[in-house]
């Protein structure tokens, strides 16, 4: 467990000052990804099979090419310019990530060079949590004075790790998470702030499922061979481990804070499937109006959800209003943050 209090007074405090998103123009549907498989594999599957365990009727898809670092540099723009700022402005960047362009070096420079800064650049990797790592690694380098100004960065390509030629009902099973998949991009600009800002992170890990689901190939131990770059896991494990823990750190945030759900403007959570996401809102008791549900349109976007999430609903909000992201990753890592409009 790691607990972080970030409000120690107005001199001690960094906040979101402009989000932005990037979704790919190419939407794929659940009926054409069946299709697809079908096709390829001679597998008979049920009608409209995945919209119906999933709830995700489409999903968007980069264009060939369209790469991790693509998607971050197109919401980083966006991000850049609603703050009325350049790219010379950021003194460190940050690509958070589950996806990323290669192996070496660090996707975060790919990125620095398409938008043409000079920023102190490195990699964040953390699953599905990668984005919010990034946040708070951000806020952290604020606030111990090493940046002035930060530009957090996703690109999530998880698409590209979905085999869609399973061999056979065992293949089809094994990779049946990667199908709930979807491409999109997001940034934030991070600064300090006189009120407002980041109030609080917690996070809690479980690294003994790390075996549970992942893309093995591209490290020492698999570092070559097609076989390791598609998406394998085991979904109602990693289900099981969250609904067992996940609920805990929710509660403690609760209890340190005295906030409860309904001093929230929105509850930005991981989705990766509908039947999940209602899981969710009935194990710990959010309520459904404060939710930004983007699954069923988009489906998982990986580290990209939340900042999905955010840019949808940033424009609408006003000074004071709060909202608790709450992350899930694989590996396996829980995670609060609490932020404050300024």
């Amino acid at each position: 467990m790691h607990t972080d209090h970030s409000a120690h007074g107005p001199a001690r405090r960094a906040g979101i000052t402009a989000v932005a998103s990037f979704l790919p123009e190419r939407a794929v549907t659940s009926r054409q990804v069946e299709e697809r498989i079908a096709a390829a594999s001679g597998l008979s599957l049920p009608a409209r099979m995945l919209e119906r365990a999933t709830g995700i009727v489409s999903r968007r898809a980069a264009a060939p090419d369209e790469y991790a670092s693509t998607l971050a540099v197109r919401a980083a723009r966006t991000a850049l310019d609603r703050a009325g700022l350049t790219p010379y402005d950021v003194d460190l960047l940050i690509f958070a990530s589950a996806t990323r362009d290669v192996a070496e070096p660090a996707t975060a420079h790919i990125v620095q060079a398409g938008l043409g800064s000079r920023a102190h650049a490195l990699d964040v990797t953390n699953a599905c949590n990668s984005f919010v790592n990034g946040i708070d690694t951000a806020r952290a380098m604020i606030l111990a004075g090493r940046a002035r100004r930060a530009l957090v960065v996703t690109g999530e390509t998880p698409s590209r790790a979905v085999r869609h030629e399973p061999s056979g009902p065992d293949q089809l099973r094994e990779g049946f998470a990667g199908y709930t998949f979807g491409d999109a991009g997001a940034a934030v600009v991070l600064e300090a702030v006189g009120r407002g800002g980041i109030l609080d992170v917690d996070t809690e890990t479980h690294s003994e499922h790390w075996p549970v689901g992942g893309i093995l190939g591209g490290g020492s131990r698999h570092p070559r061979g097609d076989e390791h770059t598609y998406f394998h896991g085991d979904g109602g494990r990693l289900r099981e481990v969250f609904e067992k823990v996940g609920t805990s750190v929710l509660d403690r945030m609760r209890q340190r804070t005295g906030l409860a759900w309904d001093d929230f403007r929105h509850i930005l959570v991981h989705q990766v499937t509908v039947p999940y996401l209602e899981r969710f809102v009935e194990l710990t008791g959010v309520p459904r109006d404060r939710l930004v549900v983007t699954v069923p349109e988009l489906g998982n976007m990986a580290s990209a959800t939340l900042g999905v999430q955010l840019d949808r609903v940033h424009e609408g909000l006003r000074a004071g209003d709060r909202v608790l992201f709450v992350g899930l990753g694989g590996g396996v890592s829980i995670m609060t943050m609490v932020w404050e409009k300024a």
